[in-house]
């Protein structure tokens, strides 16, 4: 296959599915890792993907992906984890729900569940959610990000106030020793604070933040009681969890 071709076909990969991994372009492409690694260096050089460990993504302007994109990122995957998920969470319970699209799917998945309590930082979670009259929803103060985000010390201060049965926690990237990583100093500031005041913390992430890179630590995975993702962990997580008591569920279907 021509290098022209091979570039266009990555690209049409890469905007269909948000992100995709090098294994993946090698099974699709029928070529070399090696081929394919230097045909990502050589698009990302010019701007028309974002280059990841182990994969490529859309190009944005910012580290973090724009709302607007990370919203179609693996939106089916999403929708099972947040199906998944709703299992999980008891009638009548409380809950936190984090900034980010995948609980942004819990959030929807909870609509056919009764007289949930929950506290929020994330806009489009409680714009989901506020038309179950039965539901009793408590927004974060704070700053407001355009993505519908709110944090900052207020926030932190404000989640402090309450202690809830669950924690809906997003995040932007586990790297292969368990580091929970993300973009945003303040946001993580922010998680913590979730997680500290939650009885269960309930982490939902699809399998592209596996390969992604982020400057800020959360903590270990281990730190958290579910992690609900669409496919098997890499291998390295997957000991790193061993004698973990995370409880892991793979979400493929509804």
């Amino acid at each position: 296959m021509k290098q022209s071709i091979r570039h266009n076909k990555i690209i049409e990969l890469v905007n269909q599915l948000g992100y995709v991994s090098t294994e993946e372009l090698v099974a699709q492409l029928n070529v070399s890792s090696q081929t394919i690694r230097r045909d990502l260096n050589e698009l990302a050089e010019n701007n028309l993907i974002r280059r990841h460990h182990g994969g490529a993504g859309v190009p944005s302007n910012s580290e973090n992906s724009d709302y607007t994109e990370r919203k179609y990122f693996f939106s089916e995957q999403k929708e099972y984890i947040g199906q998944r998920v709703a299992r999980l969470i008891p009638n009548g319970s409380s809950l936190f729900i984090d900034i980010g699209t995948t609980p942004e799917a819990v959030a929807f998945a909870l609509l056919s569940h009764k007289d949930l309590r929950i506290v929020t930082n994330n806009l489009n979670a409680a714009h989901i959610l506020k038309e179950k009259e039965d539901f009793q929803i408590t927004i974060a103060g704070g700053g407001l990000r355009p993505d519908g985000g709110i944090i900052g010390e207020a926030t932190v201060n404000f989640i402090n106030q309450f202690r809830l049965d669950y924690c809906i926690l997003g995040i932007s990237a586990i790297e292969s020793d368990g580091s929970m990583m993300d973009y945003d100093y303040h946001e993580v500031q922010v998680k913590r604070a979730l997680m500290r005041n939650a009885r269960n913390v309930v982490l939902v992430t699809d399998h592209s933040k596996f390969t992604r890179n982020a400057i800020v630590r959360l903590g270990d995975v281990r730190e958290v009681n579910y992690l609900f993702t669409d496919r098997p962990l890499p291998i390295e997580l997957q000991n790193h969890l061993i004698h973990s008591d995370v409880t892991v569920h793979i979400c493929n279907e509804k």
